[in-house]
C-alpha cells in the first residue's frame, strides 16, 4: 500500500480522497492555489503546498508545479479527483516518468477513452450498442452534411476530445449544419485543444444513464449498476440517483455483463463510468467512458456499500478486485444526490462570497460532502459546487422524503445556493413519479413561468 498520496484537486473531492486515505493509513499532501490557502483540504491533509495563483491554469492544472510537488514530499501517488488534471494522459504519462503512481487507469487507456469518437469505436467493437454516427473525426462540414442525410435529422456534433456540453451543437435543419459545424470545432479547440468533432443520431427527450465500472491490474472488471443523471442544466447533472426508476433488474444484469466484457476486453483498470442514453423504447446507446471517478459516486457507495474512493486507491496498489467486490451487486434500497451549488437559485448565475453561517443536516440516510464552512470565501475561479447532498431509504419514496427533510434543515448564508431550486424540484410531481428526461427542467421552468403568469392574470 502507498505511504503517502498527493491530492492534485480542490474542494470537496480532495476531503473525500483525504478521507478515504485516512482511512488505509495513508499520509496525504494537499497543493493549493493562492485562493484557496483557507480550504478545508489544506487543514485536513498531513502536508500542504501552494502551488501558484487562483487561476486553474497557473495551478491545478499546472504539470510542472504539481509534479514538483509530488517530489518535492516524496510520495508513492497522485489521486487526480475529477476534473483538472483527472483525464489528461499527458500527465499521467509523467506521473509515469516521474515513478509516480497515477490512481486511475493506464495512460494508453486514457489517451484512448479520452477520444470520444475511439471510444465510440471500441464500444461497437466490443459489442455495446451505440448510435449511428461517424466512425472518425469528421474533417469538413460537407463531409458532416453527408452523413447526417445518410443518417437523417436530428442530429448531434460532438467534440471528440472533451465533455460538459462544450463543442455541442445539435442540427435539425441541413441549412443549419455548415454554421453549428464551425461553431462546435471552434469552441472545441479552445476547451479542448482539440479541434477534432464527430456526429451521431440525436435522440429527443432521452434520459442519461451511466455505469459505474471497478477494475483490477488482473485483467478483471466489475459493473456496479447505473445512476440516472437525466435532470441536467445545458449537460451539467444538478440531481442524481441510484437505481434509475427505468431500469429493471433485467436490464441492468443485461447491460452489467456485457460492459464487464466489453471493459476486460480492453484491459480497463481501476475507476470508470460508462455512459449512455435510453430512448423512449427504453434502448440504451453508449455515448462515452469517463475514465475517473465522478461527482455522483456517493450514491453507488449508498446503494452497493462499496468505498469507491478507498477502491481506487486499493485497485492501484495492486490489490484484486475479489477483495473488493464479492458475489452479485444488486443496488439496496435508493439514493439520491443533490449537488448544491453556489448559484442564484432562479438565474443560476455564481455567487461567490463569504458563507456567514452554515448549518449542515443529519440523521438517518443522510450524508454530505462538502468543503464549505462557516467563514469561508467561496472563490470565483472554480466550479461553483459546495457541497453535495445525499440522501438514502429503503425505496425511492423514502428517499425523497430524507432529501426534502435535509434540505429544510441545510442552511448557507452569506451567498446564494441551490438549495430552493433542490426544494422544489423534490415537491414536483413529475419528478416524484419519475417522469423526467433530459429535458425536464425547460418544462419544469415553463410550468413555473406558466403559473406566475396565470396568478398575474387573475
Amino acid at each position: 500500500m502507498f505511504k503517502k498520496v498527493l491530492i492534485a484537486n480542490r474542494g470537496e473531492i480532495a476531503v473525500r480522497v483525504i478521507s478515504a486515505c485516512k482511512d488505509l493509513g495513508i499520509r496525504t499532501v494537499a497543493v493549493y492555489s493562492e485562493a484557496d490557502r483557507e480550504s478545508l483540504h489544506v487543514r485536513h491533509a498531513d502536508e500542504a503546498l501552494c502551488i501558484g495563483p487562483p487561476r486553474s491554469k497557473d495551478s491545478y492544472l499546472n504539470v510542472p508545479a504539481v509534479i514538483s510537488a509530488a517530489e518535492i514530499t516524496d510520495v508513492d501517488a497522485i489521486h487526480p479527483g475529477y476534473g483538472f488534471l483527472a483525464e489528461n494522459a499527458g500527465f499521467a504519462d509523467v506521473c509515469r516518468e516521474s515513478g509516480i503512481r497515477f490512481i486511475g487507469p493506464e495512460v494508453e487507456t486514457i489517451r484512448q477513452m479520452g477520444d470520444k469518437a475511439e471510444a465510440r469505436k471500441q464500444a461497437r467493437a466490443a459489442g455495446l450498442p451505440i448510435l449511428p454516427g461517424s466512425e472518425e473525426p469528421l474533417e469538413t462540414a460537407r463531409e458532416a452534411l453527408s452523413l447526417a442525410k445518410d443518417i437523417g435529422f436530428p442530429v448531434i456534433l460532438k467534440a471528440a476530445g472533451g465533455g460538459g456540453g462544450r463543442g455541442m451543437r445539435i442540427v435539425r435543419e441541413p441549412s443549419e449544419l455548415p454554421e453549428l459545424f464551425h461553431q462546435a470545432r471552434h469552441e472545441a479547440a479552445v476547451s479542448f485543444q482539440s479541434s477534432d468533432v464527430y456526429l451521431e443520431k440525436y435522440i429527443e427527450g432521452p434520459r442519461h444513464i451511466e455505469f459505474q465500472i471497478l477494475g483490477d491490474n488482473h485483467g478483471n472488471v466489475a459493473a456496479l449498476g447505473e445512476r440516472e443523471c437525466s435532470i441536467q442544466r445545458r449537460h451539467q447533472k444538478l440531481i442524481e440517483e441510484a437505481p434509475s426508476p427505468r431500469i429493471d433488474s433485467k436490464t441492468r444484469n443485461r447491460m452489467c455483463r456485457r460492459l464487464e466484457k466489453a471493459f476486460e476486453r480492453v484491459g480497463y483498470s481501476n475507476a470508470g463510468t460508462a455512459e449512455f442514453l435510453m430512448d423512449d423504447e427504453s434502448e440504451l446507446y453508449f455515448i462515452e467512458l469517463n475514465a475517473r471517478i465522478q461527482v455522483e459516486h456517493p450514491i453507488t457507495e449508498a446503494v452497493t456499500g462499496i468505498d469507491l474512493v478507498k477502491s481506487q486507491l486499493l485497485l492501484a496498489a495492486g490489490e484484486p478486485l475479489s477483495s473488493i467486490v464479492s458475489g452479485k451487486i444488486e443496488p439496496r434500497g435508493h439514493a439520491i444526490e443533490c449537488r448544491i451549488n453556489a448559484e442564484n437559485p432562479k438565474t443560476f448565475v455564481p455567487s461567490a462570497g463569504r458563507i456567514t453561517q452554515m448549518l449542515l443536516p443529519g440523521g438517518p440516510g443522510i450524508r454530505v460532502d462538502t468543503a464549505a464552512y462557516s467563514g469561508w470565501f467561496v472563490p470565483p475561479y472554480y466550479d461553483s459546487l459546495v457541497a453535495k447532498l445525499i440522501a438514502h431509504g429503503r425505496d425511492r419514496t423514502e428517499a425523497i422524503s430524507r432529501m426534502q427533510r435535509s434540505l429544510g434543515m441545510m442552511l448557507m448564508e452569506g451567498i446564494d445556493t441551490l438549495i430552493p431550486f433542490h426544494e422544489r424540484v423534490m415537491a414536483d410531481p413529475d419528478f416524484v413519479l419519475g417522469n423526467f428526461d433530459t429535458h425536464y427542467l425547460d418544462r419544469f421552468a415553463q410550468r413555473r413561468a406558466d403559473a406566475g403568469m396565470s396568478r398575474v392574470v387573475k
